[in-house]
Formats: C-alpha cells, structure tokens, sequence
C-alpha cells in the first residue's frame, strides 16, 4: 500500500510541475531521420537531413510543405538562420498549388534592425497587412515593442503557432509577439521556407503538432 500511495503522489506531483501538461497530445510532424510527410512542390531545393535537422539550401527561394492540411492547433518548431542575409518563415494554414506555395507566415527575421520576427505576413497576397503594418509607424513600434529583442540571430529559435477559428497567436522563444483575428483562410499546410539567398542553408528541428478540437 505505502508503494502504491507513493507512486499516486508522485504521478499527481508530476500533474502540476510546468510544461507537462502541455506535452500533451503533441504528435511529431518530423521524424528526424526522414522527411516522411512532408514534400517540396518546386522544382527546385534541396532538402537533406542531418543530425535530426532538415537542412534546406537553394538559389531560389522555395517552400517545403506536409502531405496534410491542419485546420485548428498549436504547432511548435525551431528555425536557426545561416549567417549574413537571412529571412524565413513558417507557412500555416497555406494553399499548395504546383511549383507555388502561399498565405499565412510567421516571420524569421533575419534583420536585427527591422526586427519583424513573429510578425504575420501574408506570402503572395496582403503581405504586411496586420502585424505590424508596414508603413505604419505606430503599428511598427508596437510591434517591436511587443517582441523586443526575443529573437536569436545567430542561436536556435522556438516558434509557437495558435490557430483556433480565426484567432491566430504567434509566439517567439515563448514571447506573444501577435494575437489577431483574421479569417482569410480556416485551413490549409504547414511549411517551412528557403528564402532563396544563394548557397545558404536553412536548418529545423523539433517540429510537432496538437491538434485542437
């Protein structure tokens, strides 16, 4: 009995202790060996793995996309820049169309001095329509006041994309840098992008989902 009890307390211990609970129900979108569920639809790109990374490098910018469309969920992912200039961005909910990918991007900004990572974008249609507004100064400063100086450069960086209905969160390092509503599209694939700088290498890892009800 007193092993039983001892057991009971400490699954119960384990309930409460941070960031527990939220393992659950997350299913991993890379298997860290393969890229089983995902495909380029350019003609261009090269994708490889490497030490549980996929490594994408090409003179184009392309996307890579899952097999799947994801309606509500929260999806988590780690991008790492190459060194110079850099740009990239994780596609949700996104229309796939041969040799095309495009709609709703968080941004990895490679550009300590803009400073729009986190941001949403919206690739091959509104662009900077939300969050910031470009060319809108006080959308501008409240964004960057809002993300401050949470993105790595040169380091690993955790993104945590929120999709419920049409209310979209977007999180860097843990830091809400935008929560808005927007219903343009409710559902679509997941994809990570080569913003197409010549011989550059763009790596992620640690991509997984939970999907919502």
């Amino acid at each position: 009995m007193k092993t039983r009890n001892l057991v009971l307390a400490a699954i119960s211990l384990l309930a409460f202790v941070p960031g527990m609970a939220a393992e659950e129900g997350f299913k991993p979108l890379f298997d860290g060996k393969t890229i089983d569920g995902w495909h380029n639809p350019y003609k261009w790109g090269e994708v490889k793995v490497v030490n549980g990374e996929i490594h994408l490098t090409g003179n184009k910018k392309f996307f890579v996309v899952t097999d799947k469309k994801y309606d509500n969920f929260v999806f988590e992912g780690d991008v790492l820049l190459p060194e110079g200039k850099a740009n990239s961005g994780f596609l949700f909910r996104a229309i796939e169309e041969p040799g095309k990918a495009y709609g709703y991007q968080a941004e990895v900004d490679g550009d300590p001095k803009r400073g729009w990572s986190g941001g949403f974008y919206d690739e091959g249609r509104r662009k900077w329509f939300i969050s910031p507004i470009k060319g809108d100064k006080k959308s501008e400063a409240d964004f960057r006041e809002r993300a401050g100086d949470t993105f790595k450069r040169n380091d690993w960086n955790t993104y945590q994309l929120t999709c419920k209905g049409n209310q979209i969160t977007i999180e860097v390092n843990g830091v809400v840098t935008t929560n808005v509503e927007d219903d343009k599209d409710s559902s679509g694939v997941i994809g990570i992008q080569h913003h197409g700088e010549k011989g550059q290498t763009y790596k992620f890892r640690n991509l997984r989902i939970k999907e919502l009800d």
